[in-house]
Parts: C-alpha cells; structure tokens; sequence
C-alpha cells in the first residue's frame, strides 16, 4: 500500500498500487503539460529576440522555423490529447470492472446465506431423525434389559423362596434329632439310629423293595470286625447292587468326640470281606460340619465307591444307587446285545463320549455367549448415550455457526481491504 498526502489538509490516504500509478500518472501528465508550457513560452520569447535580431536577414529561415514548431507543437498537442483519452478510458474501464466485483461480491453473499440457512435447516432435520431413532432403539433396548432383570429378578426371589423352606425344614429335623438324643442313653443312641433306618426301609419294603434283603450283619469277619446292615437287591440269578450300612451317633455331652473318617477304613475292609459292591456310614457325629450337612457326600476319592450321609437320606441314597444299578445293568445288557451282533464297543464308547463332550462345550459355549450378550447390551447403552452427547455438542457448534453467521456484515468483510471500503463509501456517497 502506498501513501499519499493531502497539501491543503495535510491528511494521509493509504492507496493499492493500481490507484496510486493512475493518480502518478496523472501528476506526470500535469506536470508535463506544465514543463511544456513553460518550454513553450521559453521558446517563443528565444524565437522573438532570434528574429528580432535577424528579421531582416534570415526572415525566409525564421517563418520555416516557426512552421516547423508549430507543427511540434500540434504533434505534441495531438500526443497530450490522445494519452488523455486513453487514461480517461482506463480509469473508465477500472470503475466499471470494481462495480462488477462489487456486484459479484453482492451475489456471493447471498447465495452464501441461503445455503448457510439450507444446510443449518438440513443438519437440525438430520440431527432431529438420528436423535429420534436412537431414543426408540436406546428405550427397546432398556426394555429388553428391565426384562431380563425382571426374570432374573424372580427366579432369584423363587431360588430363596426354595432355599429359605429346605433351610427350615432342615433346621426343625436338626432340632428335633437333637431333643430326641438328649432324651436317650449312650447305648440307646446308636440302637436309635440303626432301629430308625430299619424302621424307615421297612415302611417301603413291601411296596418298593420286594426283591431285596435288609438284615443287620450279625456275621463277624476273619480279621474280628462287622458292619450293621447289609442291602442286597436280586434281578433273577443275577445281583442288582449291595451296600454296607455302618451307623454312627453319640450324645452331644460325649467328652470324647468321633469323627466320621475315623470310620472309613474300617467300613471299607468289612465293605470288601462281605463282597458288597457299595459301602455307605449313615451318621448323626460332626453335626455342625458345614460338608456333611449339604447332603449326599461322595468320598471315592478315598475309598471307592463309599457315602456318607445324615440319616433323612437313607432310603433316597437306596434308590439311587439302586436306580443306578439297574441303569448300569441295561447298559451292561445292551452291551452285550451290541456284543452278540459284532458292533465294535469301543466306537460306541467314544460316540458317547464324544457327544458328550461336545454338549457340554455347546453348554458352555451358549452360557459364554448370554453373558457376552448382557455385556454387549451394557455397551450398546453407554455406546448410545455417547452418541447423544455428541449430537448435543454438534447443536451448540450449529448454534455458534448460526449465530456467526446473523453477524455477519459487508463492513466486516471489508475490515481488512482500505480499496473496497473506499469503494463502498463511494457507492454510498453516491446514493445519498
């Protein structure tokens, strides 16, 4: 940018190249037509005195000189005359090409807030859809999951429901077995609890137990020892299963406390020298054990195939074993039928073994998959809440945007450009 001073008021105008060589131009040619005026006067004072002088000597050189200065002149007349046509035209040319910047300029601007108000009407339709949906996909969602808690919900209330009665139960037989020991002798203690198994097998022994023998075991073995009852249960010629039942109570004032394993290799030798397949202690001792008192307790992992259990699981601990002899008996037949007919065992075996395999991996897998599933509705829930507070933010930056936009003036966008607020003024002084 150049600057200019005024003379008169002595204020300073800042000017772009183009303008300040037009306004140079025109000082040149100011002061040109100055100096040649000045030259002009010059020579017509030299040419008067020359021919003064010389008038009567050289008058023929002197009209020949004053013709040829003459034309000069009207050369110079016709150059000044044509350079000033022609700055008239650029100037001309300059204002007219400024007008249809300014014009185009005009044009943008409103094709600028048209579009700026369509994609701010566009984006807040968008954003209005994509809210709406995700609210109705977020509220499925929350329902499907205030579903599964619900069911979770009541099965967990039916499970206590359940348990709270078991626990109930079981507590008013505890204390029961307890005031019924309280009331009996050392001796009538341990006689109460085989006298109670009998008395409970008997109660069954003509309805469910036809086919099978339950007698004390009144035999004692080479090494000295023997056990209380003996069960075995007869299919034909061929012998379903046998158990050997030792009983074991004491009072709860014994100083002298038993546990139950102080009994197990002892049940075991008399299980073995009496050939009975199972060996079983129904016991009233460590009444606070926490693994005694949960049921049914496998101890194989001792002695092979040997239970412990409290006395109101007798005659259920029968029938599953009993069950499960006649199972492994089918088994043992179909076996044999598979034998008779050249089907190889071994396939059969790993056939089953393997569909059994592969039902539990499905169960696992499938128990795998609905917990990964409750996991992924969480995620989808604090995925889809994510998503709203980015569409929140997205509105305030298309309120800002609006906003900026409603600002923004002609004066503003001229802030920085002297040339077109000159223009503008202009325009403006113009129309007033």
């Amino acid at each position: 940018m150049e600057e200019i001073k005024c003379p008169k008021c002595g204020a300073v105008f800042q000017i772009d190249e183009t303008n300040y060589e037009r306004i140079a131009s025109q000082v040149r040619d100011k002061e040109f037509y100055k100096a040649l005026d000045e030259r002009e006067q010059i020579f017509k004072n030299t040419t008067k005195n020359e021919v003064e002088k010389t008038a009567l000597t050289k008058d023929n050189d002197y009209k020949d000189i004053i013709s040829k200065k003459d034309l000069e002149i009207s050369n110079l007349k016709a150059e000044i005359d044509r350079i000033k046509t022609e700055k008239a035209i650029e100037l001309r040319n300059a204002v007219e090409q400024k007008d249809k910047e300014i014009n185009n300029l005009n044009t943008r601007i409103g094709t600028f807030d048209l579009e700026k108000d369509l994609a701010i009407t566009k984006a807040m339709e968008a954003k209005d859809k994509v809210i709406s949906e995700k609210e109705l996909e977020l509220q499925k969602v929350r329902s499907e999951v205030d579903n599964e808690r619900l069911q979770f919900k009541n099965k967990e209330q039916s499970m206590n429901d359940n348990f709270k009665t078991l626990l109930d139960a079981k507590d008013q037989e505890i204390a029961f077995y307890k005031d019924f020991k309280a009331k009996q002798s050392t001796k009538m203690i341990g006689e109460s609890l085989e006298r109670f198994c009998e008395d409970e097998f008997n109660k069954l022994r003509a309805t469910g137990f036809q086919n099978a023998y339950f007698e004390k075991d009144n035999e004692v073995s080479g090494s000295g020892s023997k056990g209380d009852y003996i069960f075995r249960e007869m299919v034909g010629d061929i012998e379903l299963t046998s158990i050997m039942f030792e009983m074991k109570n004491e009072a709860d004032q014994t100083a002298t406390k038993h546990r139950n394993e102080d009994f197990f290799k002892e049940l075991d030798k008399d299980r073995n020298e009496k050939g009975c397949e199972y060996a079983v202690l129904v016991t009233m001792l460590e009444p606070e054990s926490k693994l005694y008192n949960t049921g049914i307790v496998d101890v194989s992992h001792r002695y092979e195939k040997m239970y412990v259990i409290r006395p109101q699981f007798f005659i259920p601990l029968i029938t599953l074993i009993r069950n499960a002899s006649k199972k492994s008996l089918e088994y043992k037949n179909e076996l044999t039928l598979v034998k008779s007919q050249n089907i190889d065992i071994t396939n059969f075996e790993r056939d089953m073994n393997e569909f059994k395999e592969k039902f539990q991996t499905n169960f696992f897998r499938a128990s795998e998959r609905f917990a990964k599933a409750i996991e992924e509705i969480d995620k989808s829930i604090d995925h889809l809440q994510k998503i709203k507070e980015h569409l929140m933010k997205s509105d305030y930056n298309l309120r800002l945007a609006n906003d900026k936009a409603q600002d923004l003036t002609i004066k503003k966008l001229v802030k920085n450009n002297p040339t077109m607020a000159q223009k503008f003024a202009e325009l403006k002084d113009k129309e007033e």
